[in-house]
């Protein structure tokens, strides 16, 4: 892809000329909407279920409009029996085997649990807290059993701008037109974004969110956010 993958993006270092690139807080947001469509179309929307068992940011590519798209299905496992929430692969030995990559896998296959649309939930959930913190959740801040969803809980919902990407409050700041108004309605869209990451990464399988749901609270919390930018700007 043009753009290169999210990963190399989000943690791009100043070139020759000190600049680096900057993922504005709308289109990180716009980014997650595309990831979460994806996911949800690839667990929901066709003929069986495909788990992609390996999402993070360099699997994430971007095309020449920022449009994100999920790649990388070598650990990919398909389920025909839409019964059933969990993957049975009887081909397959490895089916029960951890699957994914360290920081992203979700704690149920340390336990030796299947493979399934939740665990892809998940990953999804760190790979959305990382875009908005901007802290891989292998960073060396996160030991002890400390984790970047716990961080985020702790933090949550008050002091959510003491651990967002720094990136994102400057960008605020440089705003010449910055009013309470739009302050507020930052707070509360990175408020809402991180209480997704925070559902999707519950400990227990049962209490997270399908792809379906946290697609379409993404994308009106996108959708609110621009109408508020519009409104504020008109």
């Amino acid at each position: 892809m043009p753009r290169g993958d999210l990963h190399n993006l989000l943690y791009s270092t100043p070139d020759s000329e000190g600049s680096s690139y900057f993922i504005p807080l709308v289109q990180r947001l716009s980014i997650m909407v595309d990831v979460s469509e994806a996911l949800a179309y690839l667990h929901h929307h066709h003929q069986g279920t495909i788990i992609h068992c390996d999402l993070k940011p360099s699997n994430i590519l971007l095309d020449d409009d920022m449009v994100a798209h999920v790649g990388d299905f070598g650990l990919a496992r398909f389920k025909f029996d839409t019964t059933s929430p969990s993957l049975v692969d009887s081909t397959s030995t490895s089916s029960l085997a951890i699957k994914g990559t360290i920081g992203y896998i979700a704690p149920e296959y340390a336990a030796g649990g299947q493979v399934s649309t939740v665990a892809d939930v998940y990953s999804f959930g760190v790979v959305l807290l990382e875009i908005f913190i901007r802290r891989s959740p292998t960073d060396d801040m996160f030991k002890d059993g400390m984790t970047i969803a716990k961080l985020t809980k702790i933090n949550f919902p008050d002091n959510v701008f003491h651990i967002v990407d720094p990136q994102l409050l400057q960008e605020l700041e440089q705003r010449e037109d910055i009013t309470m108004t739009i302050r507020d309605s930052r707070a509360q869209t990175l408020q809402s974004v991180l209480s997704i990451g925070l559902s999707c990464t519950k400990t227990s399988p049962n209490e997270r969110m399908n792809m379906q749901e946290v697609a379409a609270k993404l994308q009106g919390i996108r959708d609110a956010y621009l109408r508020g930018n519009l409104r504020t700007s008109s």
